[in-house]
């Protein structure tokens, strides 16, 4: 038998179901929140990350992860990653915005002083513009 439960996360709602995989559930997250970051507690570059977005207009969904659910996240796309900003030994924070894994704060900060961060957001319908 399946179990969901629903929980708030910055303020987005999402269930859980406890017989997907991680990486399912993972998957799942990042196609229902235009834009999700997936942090540890520990991690104070996810508050930097936050508040950016939030400074902007976006409120993002932000899930923690366990160090066993870490290594479940998706690499970066080659064109939206700053050089290798997602390592192996820590991938946190990781942004996704559309369903994409933008990456970690240096490519999010790099991705906003560009100006390409804006109409990215305004694509993905978590801002108007």
């Amino acid at each position: 038998m399946s179990t969901t439960t629903t929980s708030s996360v910055s303020g987005a709602g999402f269930s859980i179901d406890e017989e997907e995989s991680t990486e399912e559930r993972i998957r799942r997250l990042i196609s229902e929140h235009p834009v999700i970051i997936f942090s540890q507690s520990s991690c104070c570059m996810c508050h930097v990350m936050k508040k950016l977005l939030v400074t902007i207009g976006v409120h993002p969904t932000v899930i923690e992860l366990d160090d066993h659910e870490i290594a479940s996240l998706p690499p970066p796309q080659p064109e939206t990653a700053a050089h290798g900003s997602i390592s192996s030994r820590n991938p946190t924070p990781a942004v996704f915005i559309g369903g994409t894994c933008v990456g970690g704060l240096e490519s999010l900060v790099a991705l906003h002083l560009s100006g390409h961060l804006v109409p990215k957001l305004v694509e993905v319908g978590a801002l108007w513009g």
